[in-house]
């Protein structure tokens, strides 16, 4: 199970130095299914299932952390090349390379190879799931079964039919008492943790409106070209799997989550329900499902604004930043895509040096290494840690947004956590000579959404 190719180096740059723990304690399995440290042996194993840029960048932050010794000793992928690439650059990334004790028959080639893979693990160990998150669920749920602690990329889900099954998931990790991180890093941003206790304290004064933006050029793999004729149709929609939404939920899904979950967060709130549009502009022979633009108004209860826009279309103006405007001022939530922040606060509303409030000093720790350290700090301490039910609602209120613009109708939050179109129902069946949950017509296309004509679910 692939993630995206993109280098991990550009997102994953900075290493947090940790305190180390002291070498008299260890991990011992307990019946309790979690771990405790006392021992002679407290070395932290790690598996990695889906060995794209992102379970890569995941495993070098993974191995980087400073308290207590943590290797890497399994990894799991349905595509050869992707697993063998995978390990080859974490084997050439220096500081981490003699952490990676992957030996040949622990790497697993197959659908099955999630389980192989986390039979690796005793009790307390931790698995990074960075597949495509249609599987999230699947893996999650093996997971909880073998009372291994969890570090999932996002979003972690797709639908409503997946959100329902994700919170029961999650409360069963609750009840076990795994720790699971969820990889919303930004939460975990110095700056934006000074900025939102600031937002907090009363320093814009009442936020009235928030807006965000992830407008860029080609990303990822949003639009896809037709499938070569040599591939298998499952094999080319999951490695092209932002363009399907069974698989991603599409471009919105996986790249809007973090500008709207940053502004969730200063808003301390979810929004209820979304009014959006979108469309397909310059799409020569792509058959992918994504729009090029999307645009949304979320509403949460009190009434309050979140305007969020989305675009990857080369040629334009470009902005990745969000933003909270209150009854005293404006703050900035992030600058310039996802680190370093550059938290500011201004008096007004325009961005103006003069009128600098407020700036969080530079640099900034990196956040996707903070969110490791916090994640192995919590396994070692063995206090609660879970984010699960952030890390779902996240995901959900991202696809009310992406529903809302698909179907041209205002989609609440309810109406998407009750519907029942479940992009991939029985994902947890597939192996790669299985048909796609989404086949293709005759001529090579696939359903994309219509709005105002199919209006009660994505695409026909």
């Amino acid at each position: 199970m692939p993630n995206s190719n993109y280098s991990n180096t550009s997102r994953r740059q900075f290493l947090r130095n940790t305190s180390s723990l002291a070498a008299t304690t260890a991990l011992v399995q307990t019946a309790a299914t979690h771990a405790v440290y006392a021992g002679e042996d407290n070395t932290i194993r790690v598996a990695l299932v889906g060995c794209g840029g992102r379970g890569t960048g995941a495993a070098v932050n993974a191995l980087s952390v400073k308290r207590g010794p943590i290797e890497l000793v399994a990894m799991a992928d349905v595509f050869e090349d992707r697993l063998n690439a995978s390990y080859n650059n974490l084997k050439g990334s220096g500081g981490v390379s003699e952490k990676v004790k992957v030996t040949d028959d622990q790497k697993f080639v197959s659908f099955d190879g999630y389980r192989m893979a986390m039979d690796c693990l005793r009790p307390g160990d931790v698995v990074i799931l960075a597949t495509p998150p249609a599987f999230r669920w699947v893996h999650f749920t093996y997971a909880i079964e073998r009372g291994i602690n969890v570090f999932m990329e996002k979003p972690v889900t797709v639908d409503g039919p997946t959100s329902r099954r994700m919170f029961e998931l999650g409360k069963r990790s609750v009840e076990k008492d795994l720790k699971v991180g969820v990889g919303l890093m930004c939460r975990h941003c110095d700056a934006r943790r000074e900025l939102y206790d600031r937002i907090r304290s009363g320093e814009i004064g009442e936020i009235t409106m928030l807006r965000s933006y992830r407008m860029a050029g080609p990303t990822g793999s949003a639009a896809v070209g037709p499938k070569p004729d040599e591939m298998g149709e499952l094999e080319y929609q999951i490695r092209n799997f932002h363009g399907f939404l069974w698989a991603s939920g599409g471009a919105v899904s996986d790249f809007l989550i973090h500008n709207i979950d940053e502004s969730c967060w200063m808003k301390d709130s979810w929004p209820v329900r979304a009014k959006a549009s979108g469309g397909r502009h310059y799409r020569d022979d792509d058959v992918d499902q994504n729009f090029d633009s999307y645009s949304i108004e979320y509403t949460f209860a009190d009434g309050t604004k979140l305007f969020t826009d989305g675009r990857t279309m080369p040629g334009c103006f470009n902005e990745f930043a969000s933003y909270a405007h209150g009854s005293k001022g404006l703050a900035v939530i992030s600058t310039a895509s996802h680190s370093p922040a550059k938290c500011r606060i201004y008096n007004g509303h325009n961005i103006d040096k003069n009128q600098l409030a407020w700036a969080y000093p530079q640099p900034e720790r990196n956040p996707y290494q903070i969110e490791w350290d916090d994640l192995v700090e919590a396994i070692r301490e063995d206090r609660p840690y879970n984010e699960v039910e952030r890390g779902v609602e996240a995901s959900l209120v991202t696809s009310m947004g992406r529903m809302a613009a698909h179907t041209g109708q205002v989609v609440t939050r309810s109406d998407i956590l009750e519907g029942d179109h479940e992009f991939a129902p029985e994902v947890d069946k597939l192996a790669l000579n299985s048909p796609s949950p989404l086949p293709a017509d005759a001529h090579g296309q696939y359903p994309i959404p219509l709005p105002g004509i199919v209006t009660a679910r994505e695409f026909g």
